[in-house]
This record gives C-alpha cells, sequence and structure tokens, in this order.
C-alpha cells in the first residue's frame, strides 16, 4: 500500500483510492486514517487530499496559487481514482464533497458514506439512490466494504 498526500506527484499512481469527504479545515474527524489501516497490506494507491501543511488564512480564490494547487490535485486525483471513497462527516457542511458526489455521482466508481445527522443527507441519499450510487449507513460499514472491494 501507498499513501499519497496532497499535493504531491500521482503520475506513477495505480490501484488507486480518492478518499473524497469530509474535512472542513480539521472539523472533521481524521476518518482517512481509518480507511488506510483497513487496507494497510492490499496492492492500491490511496489519494488523500488532506494536508498537514494546510493553511486556512489562503484566500480562495482562483489566483492563489496554493489553492489552486489544491483544488486541481484533487480534481485530477478524483478523475484518475478506480474508486472514490465518500464520507460526510454528521458535524461538518461538506460543501466540497456534496459538489463532488454530483461530479461522480454517475461514474460508477464511487462509495459514499452518509450518516444520520449530516445536514443534507436526504440530497444525497437520493442522487445515490438515482444513479445507482453504492451507499453505506456508518463508517465502520464502509471500512467493512471496502476491504471486500479491495482484494
Amino acid at each position: 500500500m501507498r499513501v499519497i498526500m496532497a499535493p504531491n506527484s500521482i503520475e506513477d499512481a495505480q490501484n488507486i483510492i480518492f478518499l473524497a469527504g469530509s474535512i472542513e479545515q480539521g472539523t472533521a474527524e481524521p476518518w482517512q486514517k481509518r480507511v488506510v489501516a483497513a487496507v494497510e497490506g492490499k496492492d492500491v494507491t490511496i489519494l488523500n487530499p488532506r494536508r498537514d501543511d494546510w493553511d486556512s488564512s489562503w484566500i480562495q480564490d482562483i489566483s492563489n496559487p496554493q489553492f489552486r494547487q489544491q483544488v486541481e490535485w484533487e480534481l485530477d486525483a478524483l478523475d484518475r481514482a478506480d474508486l472514490i471513497i465518500m464520507y460526510f462527516d454528521p458535524n461538518t457542511k461538506s460543501p466540497i464533497s456534496l459538489l463532488e458526489l454530483g461530479l461522480h455521482a454517475r461514474s460508477g466508481r464511487l462509495v459514499v458514506c452518509c450518516p444520520q445527522g449530516f445536514w443534507r443527507k436526504g440530497n444525497a441519499d437520493i442522487v445515490c439512490e438515482k444513479y445507482n450510487v453504492l451507499q453505506v449507513e456508518t463508517l465502520d460499514i464502509l471500512l467493512e466494504k471496502l476491504k471486500t472491494l479491495v482484494l
């Protein structure tokens, strides 16, 4: 297993799992660590957009090179992924994750976990149902499902 954090190069990545979902500048639990532990020893590359060096003072504008680099890395990583794991933490709003759900709902590469309590669970549920996206109720179930999807 290999883990590539944003904004490092993903050029030679194979068997890619992208970790989409709640971060919200640290408000969300660090669920990505649990995913990495669940696939330890498997022949996969995890692309993790969570950055240890993220600076919340960066202006989120197209003209900001650090912000632009992050967004472009995430878009490229999503496009390259063989599997997209998406978790909506109920303690967050996660507007970018909702955007990514819309962008990739038809891809056939999504597994979504949107627990009770997420503020837009109804929207996520309807999108997943309409586009036949595999959806689970809890992070624990998501981790178990992931183990069956990654051989």
